[in-house]
């Protein structure tokens, strides 16, 4: 892992809200569904070499509450469809984790090891909550940024 100042990125795509609680019950669980709409509904919109991202917003204290969820890219407009939302990662100080696995299976393993590293009593960073998100580098790799402060 590194740390990495990095710039706005402006995305587009599907939204929903949740919490960690309830995507551990499947019947509450909303981030599996919404990856099952981007990839009927967004995906075969997608043209060129798109970045395809998992950001994470609107946090409504901690990884404890709510808090938004978009499945997004950088190659879609509002004007393709009107469910589609707009996202900024905003700008700033992110922790950078990256894996490599088949996916699903490697983002949520990765996951762990993002909130584990958090979790550590002598851990150096303190998240800040503002955006953090997942990108989908190719097939079988992720990385997942965390906002820091």
């Amino acid at each position: 892992m590194e740390v990495r100042e990095l710039g706005s990125l402006d995305l587009v795509g599907f939204y929903t809200r949740t919490k960690n609680a309830n995507e551990a019950d499947s019947e509450k669980a909303k981030i599996a569904p919404l990856w099952d709409r981007f990839g009927a509904e967004a995906a075969p919109k997608l043209r060129g070499n798109p970045k395809v991202f998992g950001v994470y917003s609107n946090y409504e204290s901690d990884h404890t509450g709510f808090f938004d969820v978009y499945a997004c890219s950088d190659m879609l407009s509002k004007d393709m469809s009107e469910d589609f939302k707009s996202i900024q990662i905003l700008p700033g100080k992110y922790l950078m984790f990256s894996a490599k696995g088949e996916m699903p299976q490697v983002a949520i393993d990765l996951w762990g090891e993002v909130w584990s590293y958090f979790a550590a009593e002598d851990c150096p960073h303190q998240r800040a909550f503002t955006t953090d998100f997942e990108q989908y580098v190719d097939g079988n790799e992720v990385q997942i940024a965390i906002s820091i402060k």
